[in-house]
């Protein structure tokens, strides 16, 4: 009997982006039951990649290539996408992501080139904008994306502050009278974490190490952002706040942007839900499965649909923590690359091959 599948992977970090891992699995998946359909859905979670996916889901869109400033001294190509009903889509990780690094630097990387995509953006007189908060360099608190759109962000004596998180605890005085405005139907932000902005689970204790931070940088870039939150207001403590080094709280802060879970909203608008009706199968996958692939990531998030729509679920990914696969439920299966490649290094550089041939293992045992 002919089944319905659906393939919605994330991209596989390092390895192969979401749509050509979908692709592969999708290919895998025919190979052992070409009689089958199958529905290739590729997802994101606001951080790198969610452009491609976005686009991709909406031919009607246009990119808008511009160079702006990288997150350390030099300048990079970025681009934002016009979507369908004058929204565009800016990716913090195409202007303040960390690969843009040659080397992480924890306390002057800076989110200025994210502004001046923002900034492109309002030129270009769309009515919404939708930033994506994730693989960001930078612990800056969003000052260098503000210190873009016209904020000014001062020392004792009155005169500007370097980029970067490093520089805020001489921070004195916040300036926004030049601040631009925002458009029209406003601001949102996707977030892949519900970190606040300060303490131990926030941005600079959690995410810090990732961008190269110490012990003695987290603590001066706690303490700078501790001094942000008391001169700029907001609510530091909503979750969100703390994703891309405090970028969510800036906007949220002085925009009124909306903090949304990332996941959710890419699924919803590229049409999982409308995917999975009537669905018998749905695989997901991402490049490593643990405790936190349920928390706002895009396996919990095709995990909670499923559920709503009760369609039985697969996991693929490079990497499977075993004793996180409980929170899948007893009924979802997994399959894990490495496994099946015989090494990490193989899973990776041959990674649409060994796709392919955990779909088809999954699809002969759909069979079964």
């Amino acid at each position: 009997m002919a089944m319905r599948v659906v393939i919605a992977p994330d991209s596989f970090k390092g390895s192969i982006g979401a749509a050509a891992a979908a692709a592969a699995l999708a290919a895998g998946w025919h190979a052992a039951r070409p009689g089958d359909e199958v529905i290739q859905v590729p997802l994101a979670d606001g951080g790198e990649g969610t452009l491609a996916v976005l686009a991709a889901a909406d031919p009607g869109s246009r990119w808008h290539h511009v160079v702006v400033s990288g997150p350390g001294d030099g300048a990079v190509k970025a681009a934002w996408l016009e979507m369908t009903g004058n929204v565009a889509v800016v990716e913090l990780a195409a202007a303040a992501g960390l690969p843009l690094l040659a080397e992480p630097m924890p306390l002057h990387a800076h989110s200025y080139g994210v502004g001046e995509l923002v900034a492109d953006a309002i030129n270009a007189g769309v009515g919404m904008i939708m930033i994506t908060l994730g693989g960001s360099a930078c612990t800056d608190g969003g000052t260098g994306l503000l210190a873009a759109l016209g904020a000014r962000f001062l020392d004792e004596a009155g005169h500007p502050l370097p980029l970067g998180g490093g520089a805020l605890g001489r921070l004195a005085a916040v300036e926004l009278s030049s601040l631009r405005r925002p458009p029209a139907a406003g601001v949102s932000c996707l977030t892949d974490v519900q970190a606040p902005l300060l303490g131990p689970t926030g941005a600079a204790a959690v995410f810090g190490p990732q961008k190269g931070a110490s012990p003695d940088d987290i603590a001066v870039l706690e303490n700078g952002l501790f001094k942000l939150a008391g001169l700029l207001g907001g609510d530091p403590a909503q979750p969100g706040a703390g994703a891309a080094g405090g970028c969510g709280y800036a906007l949220a802060a002085v925009w009124g942007a909306r903090l949304l879970p990332g996941a959710v909203q890419i699924a919803t608008t590229v049409g999982l839900p409308r995917a999975l009706a009537g669905a018998d199968l749905v695989i997901t996958g991402e490049g490593r499965y643990d405790a936190t692939s349920l928390t706002g990531k895009v396996v919990g998030t095709v995990r909670a649909m499923a559920m709503r729509a009760r369609v039985p679920m697969a996991v693929v990914a490079g990497l499977v923590d075993e004793p996180a696969l409980a929170g899948l439920g007893p009924t979802a299966r997994s399959v894990e690359l490495t496994a099946l490649a015989g090494g990490q290094q193989e899973a990776m550089t041959s990674s649409a091959r060994w796709l392919a041939e955990a779909a088809g293992r999954l699809a002969v045992g759909a069979a079964g």
